[in-house]
């Protein structure tokens, strides 16, 4: 009889940790509509057409912002990327301080101030102004076939500084940059 209730235990134990095992981690992600404060959350997304307000909120994973969404973010700390495809507008401001990539593509306007990126920014096909001003960057700053104009000033990059391709050409200055400052912004 020891030896079965032995027996048993040892199998309801395979059992229960088993499932553990089995089921997979699912980040959460939340939706922001309004304004957050300091909260921390595993994953954001400003849905199509809505806008946020983010006020030294924490993301612990990526931050999407959808087609024709506003983000105003300021003192913010994401782990992941702030990635805006089609936005209506992406500002990463005062403080804030990006893990990943700033990525704002195909969209309207994008500004990324007085923050610190640990990768890249890169602001590629965009219709409207875009200013990136007097941040510590990482890895480069990528100004690349945008439209609306672009400022692009006293910043510190440890990688490259490449404009190509933007009508009408950045304007800009001060900028410290580990690499080389490419085509466009040769001067900057």
């Amino acid at each position: 009889m020891r030896k079965n209730v032995l027996l048993g235990g040892v199998v309801l134990g395979v059992l229960l940790g088993g499932a553990g095992l089995v089921s997979p981690a699912v980040a959460e992600e939340r939706v922001c509509r309004a304004t957050m404060r300091a909260v921390t959350v595993d994953n954001l997304r400003v849905p199509s057409g809505a806008t946020c307000t983010l006020v030294g909120t924490k993301v612990k994973g990526t931050l999407k912002v959808e087609r024709g969404a506003t983000l105003v973010a300021r003192g913010i700390r994401v782990e992941g990327n702030v990635q805006g495809e089609n936005a209506r507008a992406v500002s990463v401001l005062a403080g804030s301080h990006v893990k990943g990539s700033v990525q704002v593509k195909q969209g309207g306007a994008a500004t990324v101030t007085s923050s610190r990126v640990d990768s890249d920014i890169q602001l590629d096909a965009n219709r409207r102004y875009l200013k990136v001003r007097s941040n510590r960057v990482g890895g480069s700053i990528q100004v690349v076939g945008n439209k609306g104009g672009a400022q692009i000033r006293d910043n510190r990059m440890k990688g490259n500084l490449q404009c190509k391709e933007n009508s009408p050409r950045p304007t800009g200055g001060g900028n410290k940059v580990g690499g080389n400052k490419e085509d466009q912004c040769r001067r900057f």
